[in-house]
């Protein structure tokens, strides 16, 4: 099975973080429980280090909400994030869900996987563990949470 630090990630947030704070603490225990679900001990390691890059990153205090300068995407994250993702971010910074520090970060995180092109469900998920280990993101976390398992997401314009 060819699995990415995503699909290592997904499973980890979906199984774990979401549900038992204490187990997720518990980096051995993950560990051995993503070995035994199958994903390979160098993919682990990449995803381990992902989380450690996005905790580092990680805000004393809630950032303010504001307008933030515009961003210009060029190079590798043209090559990456389409037209769509890169709609969807302004739309969230457009909406008050990410601040231009926290859309920041959603790209740092999106350009760590190791990915050639990621769509706009790989994007939400990225956006939705960022918002997760955001300190003052609850209302966020919770609306995009809402988007992610809604069966009519609101349009995006």
């Amino acid at each position: 099975m060819k699995e990415s630090i995503l699909d290592v990630l997904l499973y980890l947030f979906e199984h774990y973080f979401t549900e038992d704070a204490d187990l997720a603490r518990d980096r051995d225990t993950l560990q051995s429980g993503l070995l035994q679900a199958g994903f390979s001990p160098a993919e682990v390691s990449k995803a381990f280090d992902w989380l450690d890059a996005l905790a580092d990153q990680r805000p004393a205090l809630p950032a303010v909400r504001a307008n933030g300068p515009t961003r210009i995407y060029a190079g590798p994250e043209l090559d990456r994030l389409d037209v769509e993702c890169r709609g969807f971010l302004l739309f969230l910074e457009q909406h008050g869900v990410l601040d231009s520090d926290q859309r920041e970060l959603v790209l740092d995180r999106a350009m760590a996987l190791d990915q050639d092109e990621l769509d706009l469900d790989d994007l939400k998920w990225v956006v939705l563990m960022v918002l997760f280990n955001q300190p003052g993101s609850e209302a966020a976390y919770a609306w995009m949470e809402t988007q992610m398992f809604a069966d009519e997401p609101e349009p995006v314009h």
